[in-house]
């Protein structure tokens, strides 16, 4: 039996915390906010909150076990970027390898305000 099991068991936390709640109301807050900015590695479209997937279940645990045991969920968050690279979560930190996620819409924009511009001065003329 796994420590965390054991603690679990303990503190009245149902054991699979994949699908239910944490007893606690302020920390089952805190995680299912963090839930919802995290995302489902499988579905892509979908929070972990929202999934169904067996994935999604584990991420969910995983998230609430770590709040249970006394963790903040910035240092939960950092956790599984660390684990599962940055694209776990909705909003990716701005890095050189990220830069491209967080400059291609306002490129877009640019290059689309520039052809309206060369669109209406052809009208004009």
């Amino acid at each position: 039996m796994s420590v965390l099991f054991a603690f679990a068991l303990a503190a009245g936390v149902p054991a699979d915390l994949g699908y239910s709640q944490i007893p606690d109301a302020s920390k089952e807050a805190q995680a299912a906010k963090l839930m919802g900015t995290l995302r489902c590695l499988v579905c892509q479209g979908q929070s972990i909150a929202d999934s169904d997937v067996d994935m999604a279940a584990d991420m969910r645990r995983i998230v609430r076990q770590k709040i249970v045991a006394g963790e903040s969920p910035e240092a939960v968050r950092g956790w599984l970027i660390e684990r599962y690279g940055s694209y776990v979560t909705y909003d990716p930190p701005l890095n050189w390898i990220t830069a491209p996620l967080w400059l291609t819409p306002l490129l877009l924009l640019a290059a689309g305000l520039w052809l309206a511009r060369g669109t209406l001065r052809r009208r004009r003329k």
